[in-house]
């Protein structure tokens, strides 16, 4: 593939969804594409990208395509500092604010959930955390613009590698053994909405509220500049006041947004909603 076609896909693929590849990623979009061509069968790149264009009234080979180039691998308790933060500082100071406020309802985002790994790890921490957890109403969100990897989050079945950071008591209490697999049990699926969404989507995001805490941890790398500060206004929009938002541990919003408080905990920095 010539240069000239990789740019007019990329820019296709940024103007349909906002998601952006840098230059050092031309060989990993390359391939992709190359793999879509060859099991359609479909020789000339310049085909392909008509066929993306008028081809496809219901855009279910364009979420093909995406579903390839959005492929993530992720873990439960990814990132397990991290999560000890949120599990022993701001969610239990979220908690406090809400019971002394008499609303004991938590709402929590994994945007970018991928295979469900997050969410589910969020659903066991707040059962192990969260003080008589059964008395309170919870709600997990969990979005991503991928379909496959929704429907591998939805089964909720895992192999070995995934669940390798799973403390032993965790798996014995909230997971079931299926041959060499382990599915979580249907008390951590409860809370969880799987949803699909484009974060660039504007008008859907917008009906987004009420959130207590977000998850967007190495997702806003697909965007530009922009493209971020645009998701991440509509994330501040969606957070309660108070609410907080955990980005990867190489991502800042030093460039993205002021709007956010910046809190050190335990030598992590997050960012908190905080209006007067």
């Amino acid at each position: 593939m010539e240069l000239q076609d990789y740019i007019k896909f990329r820019n296709f693929i940024y103007k349909r969804s906002g998601l952006h590849f840098e230059e050092k990623k031309i060989y990993f979009v390359k391939k992709r594409l190359a793999a879509r061509m060859k099991a359609l069968g479909i020789q000339r790149p310049k085909e392909y990208l008509w066929r993306l264009k008028y081809g496809d009234p219901h855009g279910k080979e364009f979420q093909q395509l995406i579903n390839l180039l959005t492929t993530n691998e992720t873990y439960f308790f990814r990132e397990f500092d991290q999560l000890s933060v949120f599990a022993e500082n701001c969610l239990q100071e979220v908690c406090t604010t809400k019971e002394r406020q008499g609303k004991k309802k938590l709402r929590l985002w994994s945007a970018g959930c991928s295979t469900g790994e997050e969410p589910y790890t969020l659903s066991i921490i707040l059962q192990q955390m969260v003080d008589d957890y059964h008395t309170w109403e919870v709600k997990i969100l969990a979005t991503d613009i991928d379909t496959e990897v929704l429907k591998k989050a939805q089964k909720g079945v895992y192999s070995k590698r995934s669940i390798k950071d799973v403390p032993e008591e965790y798996l014995q209490k909230y997971f079931i053994r299926e041959g060499d697999n382990y599915k979580v049990k249907f008390s951590v699926k409860k809370p969880i909405q799987f949803r699909h969404l484009n974060l660039m989507d504007d008008k859907k995001m917008r009906l987004i509220s009420g959130i207590d805490f977000i998850f967007c941890r190495n997702v806003l790398i697909y965007f530009d500049e922009n493209s971020r500060k645009a998701v991440v206004s509509n994330f501040y929009e969606s957070l309660n006041n108070g609410g907080y938002i955990f980005l990867g541990h190489s991502e800042s919003m030093s460039r993205i947004s002021s709007a956010f408080t910046l809190r050190r905990k335990n030598g992590f920095i997050v960012y908190q909603k905080v209006e007067d």
